[in-house]
């Protein structure tokens, strides 16, 4: 398989390793380059995308949420008691970015690093993420909208020992995150980890079966992927992750 000098890079930037072997004398002499990675799976069968709730069904417990600007909606997360998780916080994560990104980052629940910095993705697994939008020419630092990502997790608080989220935990949280998308608008959202991704499109089915394909979230292109800490563990899951960035990067560009 060609790739452009600019894969190449972009495959560095997420940690696979990228050499050249002589082509066939066929192949007009020039390099081959490979990525150190296993083929992708076959693709799965066509399935529709998962029907999604709608942001204006909010659950009873805070109707108001719906109303809510930026200040407000951040006043309203570092004040919620709504579940348990209230009680073992540091802080709530709330979410950091460009509040009119064109890419909105969503991914499952703060774990410790998260939990005393106040930011989703931060530690490795933030490093990766970074890494992976280098890769892209995206970034969570300061920019204009079309590069500067918005990036929000499923769960404000840290569930205590990184357990996964429960799911009453989840639908008292879940009107936090509807609003921020509707803040932000976005043109794209990557769902990274199970439960944003199940989250997202009321689906219980694994990310191997969603991903690969693009889904709807009320109107908006959604992409599946891994989170950045699941490719920490799985380092050969990483070039289906790629796979994962340039579906989301084909998308935006035809969305304009």
């Amino acid at each position: 398989m060609r790739w452009t000098e600019r894969r190449q890079a972009m495959l560095r930037e997420m940690g696979l390793r990228v050499w050249s072997a002589p082509a066939a004398a066929d192949d007009g002499g020039a390099d081959v380059a490979i990525a150190e990675a296993p083929a992708p799976a076959a693709a799965p069968e066509p399935r529709q995308p998962a029907a999604v709730r709608s942001p204006s069904r909010l659950p009873p417990h805070l109707p108001q949420i719906a109303e809510l600007d930026w200040p407000e909606l951040r006043a309203a997360v570092v004040a919620c008691r709504a579940c348990r998780l209230c009680d073992g916080r540091r802080q709530t994560v709330f979410g950091v970015g460009n509040e009119r990104a064109h890419w909105m980052i969503v991914g499952e629940a703060p774990g410790e690093q998260e939990d005393k910095q106040g930011e989703p993705f931060v530690g490795k697994s933030g490093q990766l993420l970074d890494n992976m939008l280098r890769a892209i020419g995206l970034t969570r630092a300061p920019a204009e909208p079309a590069r500067q990502v918005y990036i929000a997790n499923t769960i404000k608080c840290r569930p205590p020992g990184n357990r996964n989220p429960e799911t009453d935990e989840l639908a008292q949280c879940e009107p936090y995150l509807i609003r921020q998308i509707q803040l932000v608008q976005p043109k794209i959202i990557l769902a990274m980890g199970r439960f944003a991704v199940q989250s997202l499109l009321r689906t219980s089915e694994p990310i191997g079966r969603l991903r690969g394909r693009v889904h709807r979230y009320e109107g908006v292109p959604l992409v599946v992927t891994y989170h950045p800490a699941y490719l920490l563990r799985n380092l050969p899951d990483k070039a289906r992750a790629w796979d994962d960035l340039c579906l989301a990067v084909e998308t935006a560009q035809a969305a304009g």
